[in-house]
C-alpha cells in the first residue's frame, strides 16, 4: 500500500529554514503543479517589489537605464545556461521566443514545418500560423510515449522530406514530462539543410547548462518554472548568422542596436522579472545547491509517484505509474482511469474541478485518447502533499471516473 512506503523528511536550506517556508506559498492549498507556472520564493518577490517601487519612486531615473541593466541579468543568467551572454536575448515567455523565431523565417507554399504530437499547444499553433503565411504544411511526427532514444531519432529521419524546412521539438516535453534528443535530432537535421527550433520551456534547473545541450538553430527556456524566477522571464538563445532577422515582438529604442541588445529595451514594460531572475537562480544554489536540488526534487517525484499509482492500480487497467524512457528528475506521470481525460480540454477541466473542490494544484494531460496526472515537485514539496492528494482527489477522480464508464455504457 502507498502509506507503507518511505517517506523523505521535509527538506531543510542552508539558512536552517524549512524548504516550503522559503516560499509565500498559500498553505491551505496543495501544490503539486510547479510546472506549469513555478513559485517564487519570498526573498525574490520582495526583490521584485522593491525594484518596483524603485521605478514608480523615479521612473525618469529607472527607464532611460533599463538596458543597461537588463544587459547586465542577461551577463549573469547566460551562464546558467551554458551560453554567452551576447547570444541570449529576455522575453516574456518561451511562446512569445517561439513567435519572433517565427516572425523571422520565410517559406515558400509547400514547404514543410516538422512538430511532434508531445509538443506545447500553443508552439504548435504559432507553427500553424507560420505555415498559412506562406502556404507551408505543418505534420507531426507520431513519438511512442515510450520511445527510446534511438527510436525517436529514427522517427525524424523517416519523417524528412525534400520540402521539410523547420523542426520544431522539446527539450522536454510538457504533456508527457519526458526528454527528447534535440541535439541528436539537430545533428541529423543539418545534416539535410533543415533548421530546427528547440522548445526548452522546461529545461532550465532541470538541466545542467540547458541551451548548451540542447542543440538548435534557436533555443528557449522559460525561467520562471524551475529556477524560480518572477513570471515573465525567459532566454531566446541562438548563435546562428542570421540572428539579426530576430526581433522583438514590440518595435522601440533599442531597434537600432544589433541582437540581442535591441531586446532590452521594451519601453515601459516591466523588467523587474527579468532583473529578479539571477537572484532566484542564486537562492536556489545557496541555499541547496542546483546539482543537489535535481536530485532532490528526482527522489521527492518518485515517492510521490510510487505512492499516487499504488492507490490509483487498482482502478487502472494498465500500470499507473508510467516508467519513461528519458525522465526528467522533477515530474512523472501517473495514468488515470479509464476514459478520464481522454483530451486536453477534458484534462483541464479535471484541474480545474479539483483546485476548486478540493483545493489542490494540480496538471492533467492527456495523449494519444489517454489521461495522465502529471505530478512536479519543487524543494518546497513534501510527503503529506501527496497523502493530501490521495485523501482529497483520487475519491473525486473515480467517482468521475465511475461516471464516464458508466455514461458509455449507457445505449
Amino acid at each position: 500500500m502507498y502509506d507503507s512506503m518511505p517517506s523523505v523528511a521535509p527538506l531543510t536550506l542552508a539558512s536552517g529554514v524549512r524548504a516550503r517556508d522559503a516560499w509565500p506559498l498559500d498553505p491551505e492549498i496543495i501544490h503539486l503543479n510547479h510546472g506549469s507556472f513555478g513559485a517564487v520564493p519570498t526573498e525574490v518577490v520582495q526583490l521584485q517589489n522593491a525594484l518596483r517601487e524603485q521605478a514608480d519612486l523615479s521612473p525618469v531615473g529607472w527607464f532611460p537605464r533599463i538596458a543597461e541593466r537588463v544587459a547586465q541579468a542577461r551577463a549573469e543568467v547566460a551562464p546558467f545556461l551554458g551560453v554567452d551572454a551576447d547570444d541570449a536575448a529576455f522575453v516574456p515567455n518561451a511562446s512569445a521566443a517561439a513567435t519572433v523565431v517565427y516572425n523571422s523565417l520565410h517559406l515558400e507554399a509547400g514547404d514543410e514545418i516538422l512538430v511532434t504530437d508531445h509538443g506545447y499547444g500553443a508552439v504548435t499553433m504559432g507553427a500553424a500560423r507560420l505555415a498559412r503565411r506562406f502556404g507551408a504544411v505543418v505534420r507531426a511526427v507520431h513519438l511512442p510515449l515510450l520511445a527510446e532514444e534511438d527510436e525517436v531519432v529514427e522517427s525524424f529521419r523517416a519523417a524528412f522530406g525534400s520540402r521539410t524546412r523547420l523542426i520544431v521539438v522539446d527539450q522536454v516535453t510538457s504533456p508527457t514530462a519526458r526528454r527528447l534528443p534535440t541535439r541528436r535530432i539537430t545533428e541529423l537535421a543539418r545534416e539535410r539543410g533543415i533548421r530546427v527550433l528547440v522548445d526548452g520551456a522546461h529545461a532550465p534547473g532541470l538541466i545542467a547548462d540547458a541551451a548548451l545541450h540542447g542543440g538548435g538553430d534557436w533555443w528557449f527556456g522559460n525561467m520562471h518554472k524551475w529556477p524560480c524566477a518572477p513570471r515573465g522571464s525567459a532566454l531566446l538563445v541562438t548563435t546562428d548568422a542570421d540572428r539579426q532577422e530576430l526581433w522583438p515582438l514590440i518595435d522601440s529604442w533599442g531597434a537600432p542596436e544589433p541582437f540581442p541588445g535591441r531586446f532590452d529595451t521594451q519601453g515601459t514594460i516591466d523588467a523587474t522579472t527579468y532583473l529578479s531572475t539571477p537572484a532566484a537562480i542564486a537562492f536556489i544554489e545557496r541555499e541547496y545547491g542546483w546539482s543537489r536540488t535535481r536530485a532532490a526534487m528526482s527522489v521527492l517525484a518518485d515517492e510521490g509517484a510510487a505512492r499516487i499509482a499504488a492507490a490509483m492500480q487498482p482502478y487502472v487497467s494498465e500500470d499507473a505509474r508510467v516508467l519513461l524512457p528519458m525522465p526528467v528528475d522533477s515530474m512523472r506521470l501517473i495514468r488515470l482511469p479509464d476514459g478520464l481525460g481522454k483530451t486536453r480540454e477534458e484534462a483541464d477541466a479535471l484541474r480545474m474541478a479539483l483546485f476548486d473542490l478540493a483545493g489542490v494544484e494540480t496538471a492533467f494531460t492527456s495523449f494519444e485518447g489517454h489521461g495522465y496526472f502529471r505530478l512536479s515537485v519543487h524543494l518546497y514539496t513534501e510527503s503529506s502533499d501527496f497523502d493530501a492528494f490521495i485523501e482529497r482527489c483520487v475519491p473525486e477522480i473515480l467517482r468521475r471516473a465511475s461516471v464516464t464508464t458508466a455514461a458509455s455504457r449507457t445505449p
